[in-house]
């Protein structure tokens, strides 16, 4: 077996499984994603968002491959080029934090100890960046409601399983609090959270939506 991670960018975006490469429900909002859905310009227009980052930040975001098949990915960036962070209640993110939009381990690769690797590389590389620590907006309550308001993305990771790995809660909130990882922690990360890890990830799911829904971007991740 294996295992590597590689820079998401213009070169390996085409990587991100589906829905995830086309839907631009973080970088640009729900309504300007909708339209571009339905004039077919949402896998361009994400294109032109990486782009964007890249040559004013760098790269933003790792895939996790297991013998070149696409296992997981971590999404994430500065806050400021992220319009959806400003639609959650416990917004804004600090000032000194980068925003991790998304993350999932693909269903077959579960449950092997690739959570742990992918998010503890994310952080050292972020760490190496001088990125102080790691925000994200929460979840609690029926996963199922996980996007139901229109202005939130629906790919959110469980706060119980957050707060259980090392996050803490700098904003509470009863459906999205905002939680934190200092870098610094999460680099020193105990074998004893890698069960806690896996289940972080576990939960995540990308969803499958009927072929209207994609269309709208209601309920897609990103």
């Amino acid at each position: 077996m294996r295992r590597a991670l590689l820079p998401l960018g213009l070169d390996t975006v085409s990587r991100l499984p589906a829905p995830c490469r086309s839907c631009i429900r973080w970088e640009v909002g729900p309504d300007r994603s909708g339209k571009l859905a339905m004039a077919g310009a949402a896998e361009f227009e994400k294109e032109v968002w990486l782009s964007g980052v890249m040559l004013s930040w760098g790269s933003c975001g790792q895939l996790l491959t297991i013998d070149d098949e696409v296992a997981g990915f971590a999404v994430y960036a500065p806050p400021p080029v992220v319009t959806s962070a400003r639609a959650f209640p416990t917004a804004p993110v600090s000032a000194d934090a980068v925003l991790l939009m998304t993350a999932t381990v693909l269903p077959p690769y579960r449950g092997q100890g690739h959570a742990r690797f992918l998010i503890q590389a994310a952080a050292k590389h972020l760490a190496g960046r001088g990125v102080r620590a790691i925000e994200m907006f929460g979840h609690r309550g029926d996963s199922d409601d996980v996007g139901a308001d229109d202005a939130i993305p629906p790919c959110l990771v469980p706060a119980d399983f957050a707060l259980a790995v090392g996050f803490t809660e700098v904003r509470p909130h009863h459906r999205y609090p905002r939680l934190r990882l200092e870098l610094d922690t999460a680099i020193g990360w105990k074998a004893g959270v890698e069960s806690a890890l896996e289940q972080l990830f576990s939960v995540i799911s990308i969803p499958v939506a009927p072929a209207a829904a994609q269309m709208t971007a209601v309920r897609v991740c990103s």
